[in-house]
């Protein structure tokens, strides 16, 4: 079949042609086939797309063979309690860190052995300084990270205390000599 329209380089498209154009391929079905084919692809990235992240929630799962289930509950309890080193603000339980995978394995063999949790962290810490604990202990090394907020909080408000001494004590005098010495201005 020949399509009306002609093309040549020196007769220039006009409205008319693109309509006509247009309605003749809604009409053969092209546009039709042409939606198809893209909703077609949307739906293969969009599956794509799920089994990427479904594979990446997968690989971020360790799976760790527990005894029972307080076995399993006091591994997790422990490692909320234990800080990634990588990520920033991640408990070593919430990371998918691979160095977090890591410090988690090594809790766990450390259960197997026998420690208790003050033992697990005493370890933890030799190797990586107080940093890897949420609730690092109150030494000489951290009293300035305990206390450090409250004495800042201290010193503002001590600074603001002073400040506002300083200005009532230059305006007294000056309140004292404008007051009016008069009788009658006192009785009012």
């Amino acid at each position: 079949m020949k399509s009306s329209l002609s093309h040549s380089p020196s007769s220039p498209r006009t409205r008319g042609s693109v309509a006509e154009h247009a309605e003749e391929a809604r009409s053969h079905g092209h546009v039709a086939s042409g939606r198809r084919a893209v909703s077609l692809q949307r739906a293969l990235w969009a599956l794509l797309a799920a089994l990427a992240l479904s594979t990446a929630a997968l690989a971020a799962v360790d799976p760790l063979p527990f005894k029972d289930r307080a076995e399993e509950l006091r591994f997790q309890n422990l490692t909320k309690q234990l800080r990634c080193l990588v990520c920033q603000n991640e408990s070593l339980n919430d990371s998918s860190a691979p160095l977090a995978a890591d410090l988690r394995r090594d809790v766990f063999e450390q259960m197997r052995a026998g420690k208790n949790d003050d033992e697990i962290k005493q370890w933890l810490t030799a190797r990586y300084s107080d940093f890897v604990l949420y609730d690092p202990p109150l030494r000489g090394a951290t009293w300035l990270l305990w206390f450090g907020p409250m004495l800042v909080l201290a010193a503002g408000a001590g600074a603001v205390f002073v400040t506002v001494r300083r200005r009532a004590k230059a305006t007294r005098p000056a309140a004292a000599a404008t007051r009016p010495t008069s009788d009658l201005e006192d009785d009012w």
